[in-house]
């Protein structure tokens, strides 16, 4: 199963990351605004771990995206 983002085919977490680069928060800020160690956020942004979907769901009430899952083709 596949997604789908309004950018093509990025994954969610690449299109999250992208939104976090282009918000002008440090990940420090971020971290701390989440509730997670700072080291978990520079994980997930570097790709090597993930947030669980209760944090990405922070995240993004935070930087102020609405994620829509949609079925793929």
């Amino acid at each position: 199963m596949g997604y789908r983002t309004s950018m093509g085919n990025k994954k969610l977490s690449d299109e999250i990351r992208d939104a976090v680069n282009a918000s002008g928060m440090s990940r420090y800020a971020i971290a701390m605004a989440l509730g997670v160690a700072e080291s978990t956020m520079s994980r997930f942004m570097s790709g090597k771990g993930g947030l669980s979907m209760e944090y990405i769901d922070r995240l993004a009430a935070l930087l102020g995206l609405h994620i829509v899952a949609r079925k793929g083709r």
